[in-house]
């Protein structure tokens, strides 16, 4: 017997400031520490600050790339913004990371810490 699942599809979220200049590149986004949301999915959102779960995704592509924000703990390790929303309901997802580009600060799904902005030299956060 088949299993059958529903998807319902809503518009892409915008978080870019100027959406026909910017340069992202292709990542693997971590599934741990993602807990569920009310329809038992685990997204990550669009606009999430990420960088290497244990080393630099930039210099690694095989490393998992994971949340960053946390100001005094990893933000200082951040090298990127998510581009769209990632489901990792059933594991590591592919995805798209910002590393070059003007954000729309109020768009994102939380503030970015100050060591984030710092680390995050070819982004620029804007109102």
């Amino acid at each position: 017997m088949s299993k059958f699942i529903e998807t319902t599809y809503t518009n892409k979220k915008e978080i870019l400031k100027f959406p026909d200049h910017y340069i992202a590149i292709a990542v693997t986004v971590d599934d741990t520490a993602i807990t569920a949301n009310a329809d038992g999915k685990k997204i990550v959102p669009a606009g999430t600050i990420v960088g290497g779960s244990t080393k630099p995704v930039l210099t690694n592509t095989d490393e998992p790339a994971s949340k960053k924000n946390v100001q005094g703990t990893d933000a200082d390790k951040a090298e990127g913004v998510l581009l769209d929303d990632v489901d990792v309901t059933f594991g590591k997802a592919s995805g798209a990371m910002i590393i070059h580009g003007f954000i729309a600060i109020d768009k994102l799904p939380e503030a970015p810490a100050a060591s984030a902005v710092t680390a995050l030299k070819q982004i620029t956060f804007i109102k």
